[in-house]
């Protein structure tokens, strides 16, 4: 589904890169884990597969085509979601609202269906009540559920998330991981996490380390 090429990205020169000559696959079905220590590199690499910046070597394809090919504005639009610490939801809208606009932002198939918006608000644990109120009057967690369940009712099969866990309570993190081995494993799609919790990486179908500049998969 994913594949990354000889990617090789660094900021001034190229001696100084975060990283170089890296090749992977990443599937449709299963998730992953992305961990090292802070400053590897790690969000870096997660905006090139989401095509929020570009690598200076190699290319990213997404089903063999590049995604330069594709056109960064249209694969965001079309083949990827993004799931944000900070939940990036639209704070003056309600969390209904805020699915209704991804849908029509991205031409799901679902575009303009309420009831199937709120069901799947439900599923994730919402009331009808919570699910009109201003996104701004939940809790860390239940924004961080509105903003899996925006991933969730758009058509894009391939889904990043960056510590989406890191401002959430135990509890907290452990049901939003289940969501994303849900949307993984029950929706087809390819789950992409980094992650500095060893818990939420173990959770996960596979995992690479990013160290000294390189990619290795953890045992």
């Amino acid at each position: 589904m994913l594949k990354v090429n000889d990617l090789g990205y660094w900021y001034d020169r190229q001696e100084n890169s975060l990283f170089e000559h890296v090749t992977l696959n990443f599937e449709a079905g299963t998730s992953y884990a992305i961990v090292g220590q802070s400053g590897s590199g790690k969000t870096t690499f997660l905006s090139l597969l989401a095509g929020l910046d570009k690598p200076r070597a190699g290319q990213i394809e997404m089903n063999g085509e590049s995604i330069n090919k594709i056109g960064l504005t249209n694969y965001r639009k079309s083949h990827v979601a993004i799931v944000f610490q900070s939940y990036n939801l639209l704070t003056y809208m309600s969390p209904l609202n805020n699915l209704m606009t991804a849908m029509a932002i991205t031409d799901s198939a679902h575009r303009g269906d309420k009831r199937y918006a709120m069901e799947m608000l439900r599923k994730l644990g919402l009331s009808d009540e919570q699910m009109t109120k201003n996104v701004q009057r939940l809790s860390g967690g239940q924004q961080q559920r509105v903003a899996i369940a925006r991933t969730m009712v758009c058509d894009a099969k391939l889904v990043v998330a960056d510590e989406p866990t890191g401002n959430l309570d135990e509890e907290n993190t452990r049901d939003v991981i289940e969501l994303f081995q849900k949307i993984a494993h029950e929706q087809h799609k390819c789950v992409i996490i980094v992650t500095h919790e060893p818990d939420v990486a173990a959770t996960c179908d596979h995992a690479y380390r990013l160290a000294q500049h390189k990619f290795s998969l953890e045992a």
